[in-house]
């Protein structure tokens, strides 16, 4: 089989579509989630704290002063900003949640499905017959 063959017969596959559109939708999600915590959540921590997260950091060099903004400090030199890791790991915890959510509804609906699927028929008066008969033939 030739290579190109293969990798269509691959990519074809359906495993494989579901897995593309879950990134592609993944991946929009993400960008959503990024906006819930930067515009919404991390500003009301911000004013809890009083303090704006994504300017947060810590000095690595003599030439960084702790009054400029994280993206003037990096210019001058190395900086730990941990302010904006702690905005990443509350994107993370929350994108984490919700996949959690959606994997225990789909499981419930899962578990619903298999609870309420009807035992299989019996066989139909014709198939019993045929059995009896088979049965009276092999005495």
């Amino acid at each position: 089989m030739s290579f190109v063959k293969e990798f269509r017969e691959f990519a074809t596959k359906g495993n494989v579509m579901d897995l593309a559109v879950g990134v592609i939708i993944g991946g929009a999600f993400g960008k959503i989630v990024d906006s819930v915590v930067n515009d919404l959540i991390m500003p009301v921590v911000g004013i809890l704290f009083k303090a704006d997260f994504t300017n947060l950091y810590l000095p690595l060099s003599s030439k960084v002063t702790q009054g400029l903004t994280l993206a003037e400090a990096k210019k001058l030199g190395p900086v730990f900003a941990w302010g904006s890791f702690v905005t990443a790991v509350i994107n993370f915890l929350i994108l984490a949640f919700v996949i959690f959510l959606l994997v225990k509804g789909m499981n419930r609906l899962k578990r619903r499905s298999e609870a309420a699927a009807p035992p299989p028929p019996g066989p139909t008066p014709t198939e019993q017959l045929l059995m009896e008969i088979r049965d009276a033939l092999k005495k």
